[in-house]
């Protein structure tokens, strides 16, 4: 598809984890997926599904100059400083980058004629539940400036829609796990943060231990409990989101999660299950903001989007990130980073 079909998608943030896999299900649709991507926590490799445009979401004028070359008739926003714990020792990165960010972004899809944007959220915009499964009525109360920086950006939303015709719709993703079903990605961050790689990495030796930050909470086997959805499951739903605001829905909310919660020794147990290995664990002490559990009540999604997550069983999540992490050692997984784009820059603004 050349620059300017009505099909093309701008996808900020598409170079991430999450971003690969959706810029592949929509390809897959027929979409071309436009990654608009600084690649600072990015990969140019995870880029395999359309053209790569380098820049920053708070570079007005570079944003400009791509909605201009490629007119999307949407976009979808995943752009964002992700971690917890950095945003509390350093909150003005969070709130520069993430809620200025985003301002940035919204100015010139306006000035491009850009009315229809998915937007990336989190559970962490509830804060402490005080119910469970959480359902989009639930009261949002972050606890972090992650998560305040993602409900500032979803009012702001709201507002945009009410005054400019911006219509959005935010999805509320709880614990993203797993890799490609066909191998093409996975996760690749630096540092690791997330629970099921780091187990993974102390199953096949490539860390001394796992902590487990506390087994002292009002769970059935003293550890946090949390909603794990596959990834490939995710990328859909930003399909499905797309697909709503293309028929004319209205600007709304949704969570992203399977209503099914599995605690950090549960996990622990199918790591070492589906590689065969014992891990050695050891007991660190609660993170501060860490609730007991945090589950999902899906059902808006479901009915709204007529979604359903068809890869989220905890042997597929964990067993494809098991299959994506043994690979990134093998020669074959260093030539598949190496091997060019199918759509690159050059031959995209070609025209080709």
């Amino acid at each position: 598809m050349a620059p300017g079909h009505n099909h093309n998608i701008l996808v900020v943030g598409g170079a991430g984890y999450i971003g690969g896999h959706t810029c592949k299900a929509l390809a897959r649709a027929g979409y071309l997926p436009v990654t608009y991507d600084n690649l600072v926590s990015g990969h140019e490799w995870a880029v395999k599904w359309g053209p790569l445009e380098h820049g920053d979401i708070r570079d007005r004028s570079r944003l400009a100059e791509v909605i201009a070359r490629y007119r999307p008739t949407a976009a979808i926003h995943l752009a964002a400083y992700a971690c917890v714990g950095e945003s509390v020792v350093n909150p003005a990165k969070y709130y520069h980058n993430n809620v200025v960010g985003t301002l940035s972004l919204l100015e010139e899809l306006r000035a491009g004629g850009v009315d229809k944007l998915v937007f990336s959220s989190t559970c962490a915009t509830y804060g402490a539940p005080l119910r469970l499964p959480i359902d989009e009525a639930h009261p949002r109360s972050p606890v972090s400036p992650y998560g305040h920086s993602k409900e500032m950006i979803e009012q702001i939303l709201r507002d945009y829609d009410r005054a400019y015709g911006l219509r959005t719709i935010a999805l509320r993703y709880f614990n993203v796990a797993g890799a490609d079903l066909e191998g093409e990605l996975g996760e690749d961050h630096d540092p690791e943060t997330h629970l099921i790689p780091l187990a993974i990495e102390a199953a096949l030796g490539r860390r001394a231990a796992l902590s487990i930050f506390g087994d002292d909470f009002p769970t059935p086997d003293g550890t946090a409990i949390r909603d794990y959805i596959h990834v490939v499951d995710l990328a859909v739903a930003h399909l499905h989101a797309l697909e709503y605001l293309e028929s004319g829905g209205a600007t709304t909310a949704c969570n992203l999660g399977t209503g099914c919660g599995y605690s950090v020794r549960e996990i622990v147990s199918a790591v070492e299950e589906l590689t065969g290995r014992e891990l050695d664990t050891k007991i660190a002490p609660r993170r501060a903001g860490d609730p007991p559990a945090l589950v999902a009540a899906p059902e808006r999604a479901y009915e709204l989007l007529g979604w359903r997550p068809l890869c989220s069983g905890l042997a597929t999540i964990v067993g494809t990130a098991i299959r994506w992490a043994r690979a990134q050692s093998s020669g074959e997984a260093r030539a598949q980073h190496a091997a060019p784009r199918p759509v690159g820059r050059d031959a995209a603004r070609s025209g080709a």
